[in-house]
């Protein structure tokens, strides 16, 4: 039951920064055309990327299973934990601008998705990954423990422990 709600790690930085992209220009389509339900739309598939990962959120498994495996591309490695960490915070993002288009209150609906744009197109466009940033600070003052993390740093512990490489 647990590995239902397993997230991958280490993650393909470029399946993230290629999810980042769609959901940039979602974000960016709800924006434009000021259309709310959009926003209803993203704050689905981050709750589910939180969840499980990229199995069963279908921007994800377009991305994972249909445009990378096309690319040709070499995997880039990254942690999990933190891209965790940042699908949650756009869960909160979304579900709350969301909410605020649900009480009519369209105004801070849409700064939070233009919010989630810009921080998206960083992370699509130039691999900033804010969230990630902010998983580190806060590793750092000891919010997060460092056992979450340890993989993080050197992502051959994980494969020692896995008994691969």
């Amino acid at each position: 039951m647990l590995s239902r709600f397993a997230f991958p790690h280490p993650v393909n930085e470029v399946s993230a920064r290629l999810v980042a992209g769609g959901t940039a220009l979602l974000g960016l389509a709800c924006l434009v055309f000021a259309q709310p339900w959009i926003a209803g739309v993203l704050a689905v598939e981050f709750v589910l990327r939180v969840l499980f990962g990229p199995r069963v959120d279908p921007l994800a498994l377009l991305v994972t299973r249909v445009i990378v495996p096309r690319l040709g591309w070499a995997e880039r490695p990254t942690a999990g934990p933190p891209k965790r960490f940042a699908q949650g915070i756009g869960a909160v993002v979304t579900v709350g601008a969301s909410a605020f288009f649900l009480v009519g209150w369209t105004t801070p609906g849409f700064a939070l998705i233009a919010m989630l744009v810009v921080f998206a197109a960083l992370e699509s466009t130039i691999g900033l990954c804010v969230g990630c940033k902010l998983f580190a600070v806060l590793m750092r003052v000891g919010i997060i423990p460092e056992a979450i993390c340890q993989e993080c740093a050197d992502l051959s512990v994980r494969a020692r422990r896995l008994g691969v490489g």
